[in-house]
């Protein structure tokens, strides 16, 4: 009975976690830094957890996708090559992590979350009104940044929402909350491409995921509806403060091991 109880109480835990990620993972990104450390902790392997948040994160980013296409934050015909670049970037990073020692990784994230962290915390003061300069044409942009986040996503994933605003606002001159809607279908994108190969692998615990994916779908249909309707301020200071938190959590995880 203690073991159904624990079962319960995991599963529930679980579901908890991902209705804050997904909010988060929305607003600002970086929601797998909750649910892959949450997921290993769980008792699962280290590829399993992440095919596991890759299935649970697909709920998320679909509706929130669905969500910024509904209300026509994002065009179609505008975003297509992207989200099929992003698709290929993702498949090849997931494809490349099955045989790849995930150690490196440790110095990589690090790194990169404090970069996002500082360049939102330092950088020009972001509005919804005035235009941003555009630092790359869109052909450069499509062909290299897009699929290299993607390759990001495919082999590890958390903070990628992050990486495709940060990307938008600091190089196609994007508003935070226009770049932050355009990373939701490429976010889907990704996901979907990893889960195909993850699951072709068999590192998917579909129990957990399911449970998981409900709890996605709940935070990222209230972050969604959030976003609408934030303040780019606000925005920012979610962005600054998940990734710094991200990165403190990130570390504290691996200090033991250092």
């Amino acid at each position: 009975m203690d073991i159904v109880d624990s079962a319960h109480l995991l599963l529930i835990s679980l579901f908890l976690t991902a209705i804050i990620a997904g909010f988060l993972d929305t607003l600002a990104g970086g929601g797998g830094l909750l649910t892959v450390p949450a997921l290993v902790l769980s008792g699962v392997s280290p590829l399993l957890a992440l095919g596991t948040n890759k299935l649970q994160g697909c709920t998320g980013t679909a509706v929130a996708t669905y969500m910024m296409f509904k209300n026509q934050r994002v065009q179609w015909r505008l975003i297509r090559w992207q989200m099929l670049l992003a698709f290929a970037g993702a498949a090849a990073g997931s494809i490349a992590i099955q045989f790849v020692n995930t150690d490196a990784l440790e110095v990589v994230i690090p790194i990169v979350l404090f970069g996002i962290g500082l360049y939102f915390l330092l950088g020009p003061r972001i509005s919804n009104i005035r235009p941003y300069p555009k630092k790359m044409s869109d052909t450069k942009y499509e062909r290299a940044i897009v699929p290299s986040i993607g390759f990001y996503d495919g082999m590890f994933g958390p903070g990628t929402g992050s990486f495709y605003a940060l990307a938008g606002t600091a190089l196609k001159g994007y508003e935070l909350v226009q770049a932050t809607a355009t990373a939701k279908p490429l976010n889907f994108s990704t996901n979907i491409a990893s889960l195909m190969i993850f699951v072709s692998a068999g590192n998917v615990a579909w129990k957990i995921g399911a449970c998981m994916m409900a709890g996605q779908a709940l935070g990222s249909w209230i972050g969604a509806r959030t976003l609408l309707r934030i303040d780019p301020r606000w925005l920012r200071f979610f962005i600054v403060t998940m990734c710094f938190g991200m990165l403190a959590k990130y570390l504290l995880s691996i200090s033991p091991r250092w």
